[in-house]
């Protein structure tokens, strides 16, 4: 994955179980709360490939310059038990929910085995790199 030649930024939000549904319902149609909703900015046609904003403004951040990724939605509730279920820290579940929804604002998926396996070793990669283990 080539490194993004801006800096960039991203909005995190963490909400509850109740919001994160009422946010699911409405953008994807799927009445029930999730762990982790990602809503990109850009529209990237190959994952990384940040050629896609390099002759359109409106990818930038006006005030500070910075390259706008997208938007990222956790459910405090839910990564806290999901934590508990999988034996870990709540710190490595949230570590976890970031790693993966950045992938998604980075134009990858796990839509079929291929990605799905990328996308889980790029997962990896990231949190081993931070220190971050279960």
């Amino acid at each position: 994955m080539e490194k993004c030649p801006w800096d960039a930024q991203v909005n995190l939000v963490l909400t509850d179980n109740e919001e994160i549904k009422r946010v699911n319902t409405e953008f994807r149609g799927i009445e029930r709360a999730t762990d982790v909703l990602s809503f990109p900015m850009l529209p990237f046609e190959t994952p990384a490939d940040y050629s896609v904003a390099e002759d359109d403004e409106s990818c930038f951040d006006l005030d500070s310059g910075e390259l706008l990724l997208g938007d990222i939605m956790i459910s405090a509730e839910r990564a806290a038990a999901q934590a508990e279920e999988y034996g870990h820290s709540v710190k490595r579940e949230f570590c976890f929910l970031v790693a993966h929804s950045m992938l998604h604002l980075l134009g990858y998926d796990h839509m079929t085995p291929e990605e799905a396996a990328d996308m889980e070793a790029r997962q990896a990669k990231a949190l081993d790199e931070l220190g971050i283990t279960r």
